[in-house]
């Protein structure tokens, strides 16, 4: 976890980009030391969300903005605790699927990740955070819903990880250009209204390499769609924006970063793992279906549904 004064040093006001300060001794409120912006400390964890982002309570609200919905949404209870602990207690192929995903999000970046400072943004209930934390990382979590934030709480207290949290719009990351080692998202920037300004500042924001895994925007994933296995539209009701390999390349490449390993890949689990995992993860099972999975990704895996990208910068995004 850092520091009160390690978090200060990285962080930046959303809205001018100018340094946070402490308000006061006996505040843990932020202040911008430029533009006056003030940003309030709730349940401990910073709140740095641009001033315009006004969040209204009803999500059924058919007049809220994307990110209101996003966050009136996630702020709800969960129904259950799944989400703060999973892996945990699921079928063995479950946990497989999420370690293997994990993975392949971190191909060429296994010896940047320890003792490195790494922001996962849209970092739900914290799941990337504790892989993230597990391979050596010092791991900041963000995300603009408070409600999946203190999940994320919840999950480094039951399981002993030393995880900072935040709440930050990741099209408007409260953090001071360069200043983070690794920047991190699984699943994240096709939740977004702009993915491409996500991703744009996620490369702003990084010092050394940036993750990417999400959804692609492929001929798999159209055909999932069609037949319910894939959403046109997330529960929050906001339409989902998927990106493909090529734009994701190009994107950070000119923004001074070197793809390594850039791959689309086939994989697919839903949150709550149904009776076919619960089936494959038979002992007898498991090593077929992990097998089954290998061969399908050798054959096919360049058309698949998921895409990863690991970039490490090679220069500044404003050389020439």
């Amino acid at each position: 976890m850092l520091t009160s004064s390690e978090l200060l040093d990285v962080l930046a006001c959303p809205g001018c980009g100018t340094q946070l300060a402490q308000e006061d001794e006996e505040s843990p409120s932020l202040a911008c030391v430029s533009c006056g912006a003030r940003y309030p400390v709730r349940h401990g964890i910073p709140f740095l969300l641009p001033s315009d982002l006004e969040v209204a309570p009803a999500p059924a609200d058919k007049g809220l903005t994307h990110k209101q919905r996003q966050v009136s949404f996630f702020d709800q209870d969960p129904a259950d605790d799944f989400g703060i602990t999973r892996p945990r207690g699921a079928p063995e192929l479950y946990g497989w699927l999420l370690r293997e995903k994990f993975r392949r999000s971190v191909l060429g970046l296994e010896e940047v990740l320890p003792g490195a400072t790494a922001l996962t943004i849209c970092g739900g209930s914290g799941l990337d955070a504790e892989l993230l934390a597990r391979a050596g990382a010092r791991v900041i979590l963000s995300d603009i819903s408070l409600g999946v934030v203190l999940q994320a709480r919840e999950r480094a207290k039951r399981f002993g990880l030393d995880i900072t949290l935040i709440v930050a719009d990741a099209e408007a990351l409260p953090f001071r250009d360069g200043s983070i080692e690794v920047v991190y998202v699984h699943d994240g920037l096709h939740h977004l209204e702009n993915p491409a300004l996500g991703l744009a500042e996620m490369a702003r924001v990084a010092r050394r390499a940036v993750s990417v895994t999400e959804p692609a925007a492929a001929a798999a994933t159209a055909a999932a769609v069609r037949i319910g296995l894939a959403e046109a539209e997330e529960e929050a009701g906001n339409p989902v924006r998927r990106l493909t390999l090529d734009e994701i390349v190009s994107e950070l490449s000119s923004r001074g970063f070197r793809p390594l390993q850039p791959h689309r890949y086939a994989l697919y689990y839903r949150h709550w793992p149904g009776r076919a995992v619960r089936i494959l993860s038979q002992p007898v099972l498991f090593p077929l279906a992990r097998a089954g999975f290998a061969a399908v990704n050798r054959l096919f895996g360049r058309y698949g549904n998921k895409l990863a990208v690991q970039a490490v910068r090679v220069r500044d995004a404003t050389d020439t």
